[in-house]
């Protein structure tokens, strides 16, 4: 499930997948999208690459349309692959600039950047 905060600029993703289950915030204030998968207890943060992330208003219509058309290809679907490399546990600093709502996500589990 994706819902959109426009006035807040973000953008949270539920999938329940079972051992494949995540939690995804985009936030589009502070510039970075956070993972948080349950399988492996750990919360991967990036920052939002404009030429690569689609805007917020495109989000919604982009998944609209993947709703609506199924299997239509899209030139603006994301992936990411994830390196685990060394991690660590968010700080008062970590979240001043990652926000609020990427705290509420991952305080207590390892930081992966």
């Amino acid at each position: 499930t994706m819902t959109i905060h426009s006035e807040e600029h973000i953008v949270d993703v539920h999938v329940r997948s079972g051992v494949y289950s995540s939690d995804t915030i985009f936030d589009y204030t502070h510039g970075y999208i956070a993972t948080r998968l349950f399988s492996r207890n750990a919360c991967f943060i990036m920052k939002i690459k404009k030429e690569l992330i689609p805007e917020l208003r495109e989000i919604g219509r982009l998944a609209f349309e993947r709703e609506a058309m199924k299997d239509v290809y899209s030139p603006n679907n994301v992936w990411a692959l994830f390196q685990a490399g060394s991690s660590r546990l968010g700080h008062f600093k970590d979240w001043i600039l990652y926000g609020k709502h990427i705290e509420n996500l991952c305080t207590g589990l390892p930081l992966y950047q």
